[in-house]
């Protein structure tokens, strides 16, 4: 419609010269010669110039599951394997035909045709410190030994969360970027500063006594005494610009005034609005309230939520724990959350991502446990741009390494960023000077799109 617009003006208006280029009308249109391209309209071209595609994600929920999920008792059974290899959980039929996953995920199996699987998602670190830096980052953490400890040098790399809310901004009156219901392990701006910190809801919304303690002000203090006291910090504040650890708290109180005075941010974060029905599908657990307030936060603006949900390290007597709460609980949480934002009409605009640090070990070990294994594992995605109802790569007999399409770290940041309209082929520099592109190597997997 653009270029058709811009030919009839060009023949009406001018004896010849080449075609408008899609930079230059968007000059042009925002300096307010193309009266038709409205602001929304003008956005939405800068963001699909910027990358090559139009935007599908507005918004992105990623429930990590850390500690490692044992993806090869979920999404990727080995039947036909020898006992220690393949356990005790069978497949099951999804609503995809010739697509199978373990039978404890069978309310996942029943929205397969919403989710598209990529069983090749394969790195080289295993540690699960490190494993998170790398996986949230895209940059393999490099450690100095310290006296007692291991020290981490390079914790300067903005996390994916981080880097969303830089390059596209708050939305309504609530964080860019929030994590819950703890800070996500190398899930901070790095870099970048406090201003694209996450907004951390350090309590469990599955807890009856839930709330979120930064939107209510001290009730000791009366309304007027809070307006003098901002007052007089403004006043000590004037003709000084906080550098180091004072402009980090600045910014930190900044946010949490602007949070207090947002009636959009009080609304969002009250699970207490959904109904009984609706928690309950999300399931009594910490995953499932999570997911079901991520859902509100991004309906109500927010760009990113990270969701942290740990147990998944299971290095023995594993398969008790992962029949009755590891799996039941990110099934119907995955599975209620990508039923509710397709009703919702939200799915095409909410990109949902559940992954951990690292897969688990084929092999059994003789601690009826499974240990880190960082070569393989399988990836969810729905929503947001993604082509559903599909499987990407596969992995051997034995799920030991990936056999077709194998997939890193940064080719999955920077087909999260592609989806959301972000430029990953970007340069930022850091405070030393050094440039740093958002994302290092990697390429899109087009068969996800």
């Amino acid at each position: 419609m653009l270029n058709q617009k811009l030919n009839q003006k060009k023949h009406r208006g001018s004896s010849g010269g080449s075609h408008l280029s899609r930079r230059m009308a968007l000059k042009v249109g925002a300096s307010g010669f193309l009266p038709w391209l409205s602001l929304p309209e003008l956005l939405r071209l800068q963001a699909r110039a910027a990358t090559g595609v139009e935007a599908k994600a507005k918004s992105c929920i990623f429930l990590f599951l850390q500690g490692g999920p044992s993806t090869i008792d979920m999404w990727d059974l080995k039947p036909d394997a020898p006992t220690e290899i393949r356990g005790p959980y069978k497949p099951i039929r999804t609503n995809v035909p010739g697509t199978m996953v373990g039978e404890h995920c069978f309310r996942t199996a029943k929205i397969a045709d919403k989710v598209t699987m990529l069983r090749s998602h394969s790195h080289n670190d295993n540690g699960h410190t490190t494993g998170c830096h790398y996986v949230l980052t895209g940059v393999k953490a490099a450690f100095a030994d310290g006296a007692n400890t291991k020290i981490p040098v390079n914790d300067l790399y903005p996390s994916i969360g981080s880097v969303v809310a830089r390059e596209l901004g708050p939305k309504g009156g609530v964080p860019p970027y929030i994590n819950m219901p703890h800070p996500l392990t190398a899930g901070g701006p790095g870099f970048y500063g406090a201003e694209h910190a996450p907004f951390v809801i350090e309590s469990d919304p599955v807890q009856p006594d839930f709330e979120v303690k930064d939107l209510r002000a001290d009730e000791r203090l009366s309304a007027e005494r809070v307006n003098r006291r901002r007052k007089a910090l403004e006043n000590l504040e004037k003709g000084i610009a906080p550098q180091g650890r004072a402009g980090t708290m600045d910014t930190y109180y900044q946010k949490a005034r602007d949070l207090m005075t947002s009636p959009q941010a009080r609304k969002a974060f009250d699970l207490k609005a959904e109904s009984e029905e609706t928690r309950q599908q999300y399931g009594p657990t910490s995953l499932g309230q999570c997911a079901l307030l991520s859902r509100r936060l991004v309906e109500a603006g927010c760009r990113f939520v990270g969701v942290d949900h740990g147990s998944w390290d299971t290095h023995f007597s594993c398969f008790p724990s992962l029949e009755k709460d590891l799996i039941p609980h990110a099934d119907m949480a995955f599975s209620a959350l990508i039923s509710d934002l397709h009703q919702r009409g939200m799915l095409d605009s909410t990109l949902v991502v559940m992954m951990g640090e690292m897969g688990r070990t084929p092999r059994i070990n003789d601690k009826a446990g499974r240990d880190h294994w960082s070569m393989t594992q399988t990836v969810l995605f729905a929503g947001g741009g993604i082509q559903p109802g599909r499987v990407i790569g596969a992995t051997d007999k034995t799920g030991s390494a990936p056999t077709a399409d194998p997939v890193g770290v940064s080719d999955i940041l920077r087909t999260i960023f592609h989806l959301m309209g972000i430029d990953s082929n970007k340069i930022l520099t850091t405070p030393l000077g050094r440039p740093v592109p958002i994302v290092n190597g990697g390429k899109v997997i087009r068969e996800l799109l």
